[in-house]
């Protein structure tokens, strides 16, 4: 299996702040970055070009950029800043040849109807920290 290469940081990741559930999941992200290692655009508006792909691109996808200017999206941009943050990132589950393949998958039919998504159904798992719990005081988050 190949060896992936370390991410270096900052990481410029780039997402849709128009989806609920991308908003609350990089505002917890947001909240648990006491390294300042991640760093959040909204790829949203109409005519933004400042990103590593064309605007239709990264709207259909997240994608991040490491310092060493190595992109990733979908689920290796997640996996990303999860570790950036100090979550797990699911390491070597995801790294299966199959688990890998199902969860690229499922991501990008979430990535495709995040917008219908019910609200409760992103409240809950926002309340949660479906990826990122904000639930922190002096370092020690509960999880």
């Amino acid at each position: 299996m190949p060896r992936i290469a370390a991410t270096t940081y900052p990481l410029t990741a780039y997402y849709d702040a128009t989806c609920p559930l991308c908003v609350a999941e990089m505002s917890a992200m947001r909240a648990r970055d006491a390294g300042g290692r991640l760093n959040l655009v909204d790829c949203s508006p109409l005519g933004f070009s400042a990103g590593p792909a064309p605007r239709e691109v990264l709207m259909t996808a997240m994608h991040a950029v490491d310092a060493a200017g190595r992109v990733l999206s979908g689920v290796a941009a997640i996996r990303a800043c999860r570790a950036a943050v100090g979550l797990p990132a699911g390491g070597a589950l995801l790294d299966l040849p199959v688990v890998g393949a199902l969860a690229d998958r499922a991501y990008a039919v979430l990535a495709r109807n995040r917008y219908r998504l019910p609200r409760w159904l992103v409240a809950r798992l926002a309340g949660r920290g479906a990826i990122a719990p904000a639930t922190c005081a002096d370092d020690h988050c509960r999880l």
